[in-house]
């Protein structure tokens, strides 16, 4: 690599941290339904955008900066909001753009370090259900308690989990997915079975995540945890196959059921 091939990898580097600055920034605030920095957010994607054009023109085609006369009168809440909402997406699309080429640490440590604590996750569970000095336990009762005991989980590998993230309108209705890796560009989608949520209507729901999802711009992966305890589904391979075939060059999905 020379010396231009190592300046130009340092700047797009500066950029993609910069942009991820101003990414957490937007989902904050619009989160907390805090809008005073609406227009700060849009300056700084402007600005970042323009170094991203001379640095990587080929990556940045069709992404323009976000002008401040579309909103016009700034100070009422809901144009700010608006504004958050579309740097927010402009942020998101473009670095998923930058992204596609650079190698990220521990990326190809993502979906086995996922898939490990999906496969002893029943195992924690039994444990907390096994308590010294008959103190109370802590049980695992419905895909509510799963949701929690995995987002403490997930905790150990990463630090920006952002739980019930909304995703764009599907059918006439918004609806919030239960973990998004932002970082990594991953959702994961939790299920419980029970003795009416089996393999087809399990199968049913996880389509339609795919079609809701595959929308979202931070959503590249797809990745489905089934805590199954009481065996409800009854034939494992046929619902992976079913999943594994909604992939395609705008999400890809993994689906895994534990415990076997």
């Amino acid at each position: 690599m020379d010396k231009k091939d190592s300046q130009e990898k340092l700047s797009l580097e500066i950029i993609i941290s910069d942009l991820e600055v101003i990414s957490d920034k937007c989902s904050r605030d619009i989160g907390s339904k805090h809008w005073a920095n609406a227009e700060l957010c849009r300056e700084d994607f402007n600005r970042i955008l323009e170094k991203a054009k001379i640095v990587q023109p080929d990556k940045t085609d069709g992404i323009e900066p976000i002008a401040r006369k579309h909103y016009g009168l700034m100070g009422t809440g809901n144009n700010e909001f608006a504004c958050l909402h579309e740097v927010d997406t402009a942020t998101s699309r473009l670095l998923a753009r930058l992204k596609s080429d650079t190698k990220h640490e521990r990326k190809e440590e993502l979906l086995p370090n996922l898939e490990r604590i999906f496969s002893r996750f029943h195992s924690v569970v039994r444990q907390l259900r096994d308590r010294r000095e008959n103190r109370t336990f802590l049980d695992v009762k419905d895909e509510y308690d799963v949701q929690d005991l995995l987002h403490a989980l997930l905790q150990i590998f990463y630090d920006d989990i952002r739980p019930e993230e909304w995703t764009p309108s599907y059918a006439g209705s918004a609806s919030r997915m239960d973990f998004l890796l932002k970082k990594h560009q991953v959702v994961v989608e939790v299920k419980k079975t029970r003795d009416n949520l089996r393999d087809k209507q399990i199968g049913n729901q996880l389509i339609e995540d795919v079609a809701k999802y595959k929308e979202h711009p931070d959503c590249k992966t797809l990745v489905c945890f089934i805590y199954d305890p009481d065996g409800f589904i009854a034939n494992s391979a046929g619902l992976e196959s079913d999943l594994r075939k909604q992939s395609n060059d705008r999400i890809n999905v993994h689906l895994y059921i534990f415990p076997k």
